[in-house]
């Protein structure tokens, strides 16, 4: 299981153009990537678009991004760069 934190910088927080383009990137993925924000006390899995919306991150907040499975060690790198360039 491999994790990274990280602050959102962006000042719409996780919107859904983003976060579509997330889901798209992960679709593929064979480990399970879920998304929390501790402070609100939510997690959704990343696959899912509308359950990753229904978190509602804004700027500022913190999230942990667990990435689980198979392909965990090259998938992970490529996510946490997502999230430096998209939000």
């Amino acid at each position: 299981m491999k994790t990274f934190d990280y602050t959102v910088k962006d000042e719409l927080g996780i919107h859904a153009r983003p976060a579509g383009l997330l889901v798209k990137k992960i679709t593929g993925v064979r480990s399970n990537v879920t998304i929390a924000v501790k402070a609100k006390g939510t997690s959704a899995d990343a696959k899912r678009l509308m359950a990753v919306m229904k978190m509602a991150v804004k700027q500022g907040d913190v999230v942990t991004v667990t990435i689980d499975g198979e392909d965990e060690d090259t998938v992970a790198p490529q996510i946490e760069q997502f999230f430096k360039d998209n939000f």
